[in-house]
């Protein structure tokens, strides 16, 4: 079933480059209305548990370490076919190969460093919305 929210991260790249306020006034003039914000800090235990479903990949100790290595921006943004919408929005995850004008065409430097995540799916935007808010940070 689809929803109309789903769930984005400015990564530690981004806010790290002073990028949270740009970004956030992209993802606004695109339509999005935005539900709930925190800035935060994963410690590595979150990141980890944030993550567990790339746990057995070689890629996941480096991909904790990232995002535990500095504050995050967490949002959930609403608007109608969310996800997708947003996942064309941010472009493509290695940024050389992000459409132009995407976020992570204006704001990534690699493939790691990639400014943002956005939910996959609407089962996975409302799991990671819910990890990092309480009913009561929904608006």
């Amino acid at each position: 079933m689809k929803t109309n929210r789903t769930f984005t991260m400015i990564k530690p790249d981004a806010v790290a480059n002073g990028h949270i306020g740009a970004i956030l006034d992209h993802i606004t003039k695109a339509g999005f209305k935005i539900i709930a914000l925190k800035y935060t800090l994963l410690t590595t235990d979150k990141a980890g548990e944030f993550y567990e479903v790339h746990k057995e990949r070689p890629f996941y100790p480096n991909l904790v370490k990232f995002m535990s290595s500095g504050p995050i921006v967490a949002a959930i943004l609403e608007k109608d076919n969310a996800v997708a919408d947003f996942r064309t929005l941010i472009g493509a995850t290695d940024p050389s190969k992000a459409e132009k004008g995407t976020i992570r065409n204006l704001f990534a430097k690699s493939i790691d460093a990639n400014a943002v995540h956005g939910s996959d799916s609407d089962e996975n935007a409302e799991i990671e919305g819910n990890f990092f808010f309480s009913a009561f940070e929904k608006f």
